[in-house]
């Protein structure tokens, strides 16, 4: 999923009026001093107001409040209780399916268990709720079935919802309109049909509300709508928990684009050598936080990159954005797990070989484990598979391929490597490379090492000699 292009919606919810009580006394003439000293006051909310329209941050001229980040991880999981589901992937359009195979990909995936994330509606799901009281949960169950029969541990994207609920037909489906938000007069109805989905699966512990803000652009103020999304949240929750008070929950599964180093000068009060973070993503997060009727996890996505196509950075040197955004969310959600429910790190155009590829995806890991990242969710690129010639389209970072009868490729290898020898709790250890082009993550049973260059690396991980290739991978048993 492309995570910069956003879906504008023309609906404009209830706001409350900008100039509140403006007019505020009814009193007699004042002095003269008094009558300048309102008109400046006045002029300067009128300025306000119209900077905060057009820039969708209030003016000060100066960066805004600074959240002070939580210190690096030294347990994978930062706090999370032992069996919380780290480190998975989410099914898309093409996945592994029960009926259609690959059946290779289903003993694979079998192999090393790990959570397995769906959406409702989209995505290879069909439409759980065409009509009012009517229900089709046929593609639903059958998701479900392939995540039980492979062990995944189950987690549930609440999105996306039926065209009734969008201002469409009851009945219709078009496709076109999937990522528009729920009007606010079906935001009831949302809440009702996630506790639906809840009641029909119980064994599904962890769900998250909605995805990527969808629909949830505010043109007039030029920002996210916020208090719309956080009021639709706030009903599911509630709906959730009354279905079983041990869901867990969590949102606003905000997607946070960053600008390139020296591409823009808005204020943001999170910076980087990946650039600068939009503020208005921040700020929609800490609107979340302070109204939300209670959360379980915090929920993010984003891509290393910056939303300026044409700049290419150095693609290693952007990961640190996932751990200082992961250090930034930690404190700011006092506690709350950071869950990053997509994540991406490849330009497009690209023209990067599988090993670069696979090198920079486990850079990325390791960044979220060393952040104290709670989760990270492979959002899988698979291309359609063939049962008649038993292969796959070319898909570059595909989890499955043609090539193994539709097995494993690295890319499922090494998030599976994460989930059996980083799972959350596991102590860290200080190894360090003699190379600074070579990456290194430890525990005390096992180590990850990436060769960041293109050309051979020689290195010295606690006091012995190791050679890697071009962008090669090493997982190394201590």
């Amino acid at each position: 999923m492309d995570v910069h292009p956003r879906t504008e919606t023309s609906r404009a919810p209830d706001r409350p009026a900008l100039f509140r009580n403006r007019h505020g006394r009814h009193g007699r003439p004042r002095r003269r001093l008094i009558l300048i000293a309102l008109g400046a006051a006045l002029a300067g909310l009128l300025i306000g107001a119209i900077v905060l329209a057009v820039t969708g941050r209030r003016p000060g001229g100066g960066e805004p409040g600074v959240t002070a980040p939580a210190a690096p991880a030294t347990r994978v999981g930062a706090g999370v209780p032992g069996g919380w589901p780290a480190w998975g992937f989410t099914h898309t359009q093409n996945s592994v399916d029960l009926q259609q195979g690959p059946q290779q990909a289903l003993t694979d995936l079998s192999a090393q268990p790990m959570p397995q994330v769906t959406p409702i509606m989209g995505w290879g799901v069909d439409n759980p709720q065409p009509r009012p009281g009517e229900f089709n949960w046929s593609s639903l169950d059958r998701r479900m079935a392939t995540i039980r029969q492979t062990k995944g541990a189950p987690v549930i994207t609440l999105c996306c919802a039926p065209d009734w609920m969008k201002g469409g037909p009851a009945g219709d489906t078009d496709w076109s309109r999937l990522e528009l938000a729920v009007e606010p007069d079906h935001f009831d109805d949302f809440a009702a049909l996630a506790g639906a989905v809840a009641k029909r699966y119980p064994d599904v512990r962890y769900y998250t509300v909605w995805n990527e803000f969808k629909g949830f652009w505010y043109p007039p103020r030029n920002r996210w709508d916020y208090a719309g999304y956080t009021k639709l949240y706030n009903k599911v929750y509630t709906t959730l928990k009354k279905v079983n008070k041990d869901i867990k929950v969590g949102g606003p599964y905000m997607v946070l684009n960053s600008d390139a180093p020296g591409r823009q000068n808005r204020p943001s009060e999170l910076t980087g050598p990946w650039g600068r973070m939009d503020q208005r993503d921040l700020d929609a997060i800490k609107y979340w936080m302070k109204h939300k009727k209670g959360a379980d996890f915090l929920v993010v996505d984003g891509h290393s990159m910056p939303v300026q196509k044409e700049v290419r950075l150095n693609e290693f040197q952007v990961l640190s954005k996932f751990s200082d955004l992961t250090r930034w969310l930690r404190a700011l959600g006092g506690g709350l797990p950071v869950w990053w429910a997509e994540w991406y790190v490849e330009p497009v155009p690209s023209d990067w070989t599988d090993e670069r590829r696979g090198a920079v995806h486990t850079a990325a890991m390791m960044e979220f484990v060393r952040g104290g990242a709670a989760g990270a969710y492979y959002w899988s690129p698979q291309t359609p598979w063939n049962a008649q010639t038993a292969a796959t389209a070319g898909c570059a970072g595909c989890l499955w391929s043609g090539s193994a009868g539709g097995g494993a490729t690295p890319t499922l290898g090494m998030l599976q490597n994460f989930a059996r020898w980083f799972p959350p709790g596991t102590p860290l250890a200080d190894v360090r490379s003699s190379n600074p082009a070579v990456r290194v993550l430890a525990q005390r049973r096992q180590l990850v090492v990436v060769n960041t260059a293109d050309r051979p690396a020689q290195t010295e991980l606690e006091g012995a000699p190791l050679t890697l290739g071009p962008y090669e991978v090493k997982w190394i048993s201590r």
